[in-house]
């Protein structure tokens, strides 16, 4: 196609830059923002909100935690009688673990060490014959059980001289208490106590463990069994079927210690430890307390070795354990910290879901593509959208940080603290480097925008864009609580599994807003600074790795959405090759279906040799050129091709109005919608102003404008703001642009009384089907396309809006669709009238009544018993005439034109008249209408 008219185009009407472009959408997001300030002020204004709602929940903590009655002091102890009266007691009360957490305590009490030992519910039988040597199973139903010890080692002599010693056959009262409880090995089912001096074992489940309890003399006592294993293998197995965690409820078989002494000699003590800890979960808060239950196991195992080699009357007592001493504390809960990760990630992407979807929106209701028909390119698109929500993400963040940190100074400014040291701010943000945070969440917040922008190609109902946003931000932050944590926090997961999860982005999250909350956590329980740049280099800190994963999968979601925006058929343009960027490289000549229509209208004839002729000749008086276009739907479940277009040539000069013309499902919308870019045409070529739209549609849409049919506007501007927002993009500025944005109001009557300074959602259907068709014109555009411009409006509009066109047709070619004979007529230089995706006929209103009609239609009323005289008389002007309609004394008859004169018909009709009863008769010509019947239907 002859490239003289690309330059040409290009020195008339020079394309926006990137800059103006980018300018245009930059105003209209701008004043958009401006409609919705409350929404986006209580957007950006939500984190502070939180901030408050944080903060007056500590000081309603922290203001019951400081209560006289919640404070290490006294305490009303109840009396051991029925009265119902307690006692004043001060210092440590043993009964209040409250009140033993915060008090001094100079010197700690004596607390024996005892074993754990199952409950008797859950003693070790030889369940189903599974663990043999274990006690009958039957014993439960009595709660007789007695405790199993397992044992190995490599010499199993050695061994079982060693477990023969570990506990004692018989039992000695004394009168020392301490002396009685250092000898023997107490056990205990009571979970272990959160603090040493909180024992309450000795009281509630307690009992002493020996070989044979004959002789206990009263004491609660259950005897104990010596099970050999042949190798730890085995002993692992047992205590893992057994174990609470591994089995239903109905079969719980706890082991109360197992050990295996491993190379033990007499020289040398090795051993390995099985210890019960059935009991660790309650008490996760202070793990290391499990400790308290290992020293007894520890002294037994010490002390049969010493009787071995020294006799059996060697003694390594175990007296007591003891806390070290501590000053008086504040019982302080630091709500913030308990929160967790989990709560600020759901605050942080609280941002995803919002730009997701009002990118998604623009997609769905098609203004992304409505701006991009009028000239906008998907760079400026892409970097303004960039760099608005990237500004709104970064004032969101600022606003989370400020507020978090100084909410104490920023609430005694309001005049509601009189103490502003006394609720300094939120430790999560406080402790720990500012400027590391604000990094991290930057960089987050860039990853975020770009996977919203990845997101965007993939969703194309807003809708479904909402749910499966916020679905992704609960269900990654509760993933991430759930499992991100665990795989942390456990010592014996690789690192990486850890890197792996943290490749999702919302994992990456969490993992470095967990480690805020440690160093902070540790940094206020310390009274230290939480994270700093420094303690990036610590091993077990993972923000560095998050920064790095999220800065690669930044630049990746990036490339990635920009991929996907050009292959997907997403509802913004023609549909590319999923390698189109190697198409320069392996160019190939496109293949065009053989059409087997047989043209032998000598009209659609002609139009297709003019069109064979352009495909050599350059002639820039043609502004649109379609070369044997066709659009074909492949047939599915069995159903042959749907043909929408078929061959359609088509050349339209620069100050042309042409019509398309047809029934619905005729062609006419999809043949637009490949003019335009907005569909792939599945053979055959077009051309707008030299340009073609398969290589050259991003600089087609910079001369071209486009009323589609159905409006494509935002309920939030007005008319004038629209049409400066597309004024711009057609590289209009300054006065030039005011005086064409007034000039368009008035041509399509929305300049006066205000209208087009009211925001385009108050508009009536009419009004909105104006703006579109002047958006359509304004700027300098080579080609216009207008699907059904007039439909919803009264006469009157319809004759304003006539008017407009026939104005801006002067220098551009305008097609438009319409189904009102009377538009086109008025309008349209010429007309093609389309049947079943074939171009039919084409020419001007006048050819085509001449070529296609042919006849005039004489209509006649009068007395119904002349009608056989009337109708001898039209056939006496031509033999061809046929009649077409006969009721109640009205006929109407075709006449060939060439067989009659119309002074003839007038002068004999007036010498008939009275004698044939005419009350009234009309001779027309034939109409537009008639043209389209008789086209349509044959």
């Amino acid at each position: 196609m002859p490239g003289g008219a690309v330059l040409e185009t290009q020195s008339e009407l020079p394309a926006a830059t990137f800059s103006t472009q980018a300018n245009a959408l930059l105003r209209k997001n701008l004043v958009f923002q401006r409609r919705r300030w409350k929404t986006s002020l209580l957007l950006v204004l939500f984190p502070g909100l939180l901030c408050v709602f944080l903060f007056t929940m500590q000081k309603i903590i922290d203001s019951e935690n400081n209560k006289a009655s919640n404070k290490c002091g006294c305490a009303c102890v109840p009396r051991n009688d029925s009265s119902g009266a307690c006692d004043t007691v001060c210092g440590v009360q043993y009964s209040t673990d409250r009140q033993a957490l915060t008090c001094s305590v100079p010197s700690p009490p004596e607390v024996p060490a005892m074993l754990q030992v199952p409950d008797a519910r859950y003693r070790a039988v030889n369940f189903e014959g599974k663990f043999p040597g274990f006690p009958d199973p039957r014993c439960r139903d009595s709660g007789s059980c007695d405790f199993v010890f397992l044992y190995t080692g490599g010499n199993r002599s050695l061994a079982d001289a060693l477990t023969s010693n570990l506990l004692s056959d018989d039992f000695n009262a004394s009168p020392d208490p301490i002396s009685i409880l250092s000898t023997i090995v107490p056990g205990t089912s009571r979970k272990v106590p959160f603090s040493y001096f909180l024992e309450d074992a000795l009281t509630k489940n307690f009992s002493i463990l020996l070989r044979d309890c004959t002789n206990a003399m009263g004491i609660p006592c259950v005897p104990t069994d010596m099970v050999w294993r042949d190798s730890k293998q085995l002993i692992e197995e047992d205590i893992y079927d057994g174990y609470r965690r591994a089995n239903p409820e109905r079969f719980i078989n706890e082991i109360t210690l197992a050990y295996n002494f491993l190379d033990t000699s007499s020289q040398n003590l090795d051993l390995v430890v099985y210890y019960n800890s059935s009991y660790r979960g309650n008490v996760a808060s202070n793990a290391n307390s499990v400790l308290l239950r290992v020293a007894r196991s520890m002294n037994i195992a010490a002390s049969s070795f010493l009787k071995m080699l020294l006799g059996p009357s060697t003694q390594l007592p175990l007296a007591f354990m003891k806390e070290m001493p501590k000053q008086e504390s504040k019982l302080l809960i630091n709500f913030t910290l308990l929160l967790g990760p989990l709560f600020y990630m759901w605050v942080v992407q609280l941002l995803f879901p919002v730009i997701l979807v009002s990118l998604v929106y623009e997609k769905e209701r098609r203004l992304r593509m409505m701006m991009k028909m009028h000239g906008l390119g998907d760079g400026p698109y892409w970097f303004i959208n960039y760099v608005y929500f990237l500004a709104f993400s970064i004032l969101y963040i600022l606003f989370l940080m400020i507020f978090g940190a100084a909410i104490g100074k920023l609430i005694f400014i309001c005049g509601i603290l009189v103490d502003e040291h006394a609720f300094p701010g939120l430790d999560f943000f406080r402790q720990n480097s500012y400027s590391i945070q604000f990094v991290f969440y930057f960089v987050y917040m860039n990853l975020q925008i770009a996977m919203a922008f990845l997101g965007t190609a993939l969703f194309s109902h807003a809708l479904t864009a909402t749910v499966c946003g916020y679905l992704y931000v609960f269900g990654s932050g509760l993933l991430g609580s759930f499992l991100m944590e665990n795989y942390i926090e456990d010592t014996n997961i690789s690192r990486k599994i850890i890197f792996a999860t943290e490749i999702l982005p919302g994992f990456a999250l969490h993992r470095g807003l967990y480690e805020f909350s440690q160093y902070a956590l540790l940094g206020s329980s310390a009274g230290e600074k939480g994270m700093e740049w420094r303690d990036l280099a610590d091993h077990d800190n993972g923000l560095r790795q998050v920064l790095a994963i999220m800065l690669v999968e930044w630049i990746i979601f990036l490339v990635l959405a920009q991929y996907l925006d050009k292959v997907v058929a997403s509802g913004c343009g023609l549909k590319r090759r999923p390698l189109f960027f190697l198409e320069r490289f392996f160019q190939k000549s496109a293949t065009v279906a053989s059409d087997t229509d047989d043209i032998s209208r000598p009209d659609v004839a002609n139009e297709r040799a003019i069109v064979e002729t352009l495909r050599t000749a350059s002639n820039s008086s043609f502004a649109i050129i379609c070369d044997d276009l066709k659009k074909i739907y492949a047939g599915k479940d069995g159903n042959p091709d749907n043909y929408a277009v078929r061959s359609l040539s088509l050349a339209i000069r620069r100050g042309e109005c042409f019509g398309m013309l047809g029934p619905n499902g005729a062609g006419k919308t999809t043949s637009i919608n490949m003019m335009i870019g907005f569909l792939t045409p599945s053979s055959g070529k077009a051309f707008v102003a030299g340009l073609d739209i398969s290589k050259d549609m991003d600089k087609i849409y910079t001369v071209m404008g486009v009323c589609p049919q159905h409006d494509l506007l935002w309920g939030s501007l007005t008319g004038r703001e629209h049409l400066l927002f597309y004024g711009r993009l057609k590289n209009l500025k300054g006065a030039a642009l005011d005086s064409a944005v007034e000039t368009s109001l008035k041509n399509v009557n929305l300049f006066y009384d205000g209208v087009g300074d009211r925001r385009a959602g108050t508009y009536s259907g009419g009004m909105k089907r104006r703006l579109s068709v002047a958006i359509s014109l304004i700027g300098h555009s080579k080609a216009v396309y207008m699907d059904e411009p007039s439909t919803g409006l009264d006469p009157a509009s319809r004759r304003t809006l006539w008017n407009a066109i026939k104005k801006a047709k002067q220098d551009r070619a305008i097609i438009l669709t319409t189904h009102s004979m009377e538009e086109a007529e008025a309008l349209c230089d010429r007309v093609g009238i389309f049947v079943k995706g074939q171009l039919q006929c084409i020419g001007n209103t006048r050819e085509l009544k001449s070529r296609y009609g042919g006849t005039y239609v004489f209509t006649v009323t009068g007395d119904p018993s002349k009608e056989q005289e009337v109708g001898n008389l039209v056939r006496e002007w031509s033999s061809g005439a046929k009649q077409v309609y006969n009721l109640s004394g009205t006929q109407k008859f075709e006449i060939p034109k060439d067989d009659v004169k119309i002074a003839r018909v007038f002068r004999e009709v007036g010498e008939w008249k009275e004698r044939l009863g005419i009350q009234a008769w009309g001779l027309t010509d034939t109409t537009l209408e008639d043209v389209f019947i008789k086209v349509a239907t044959n």
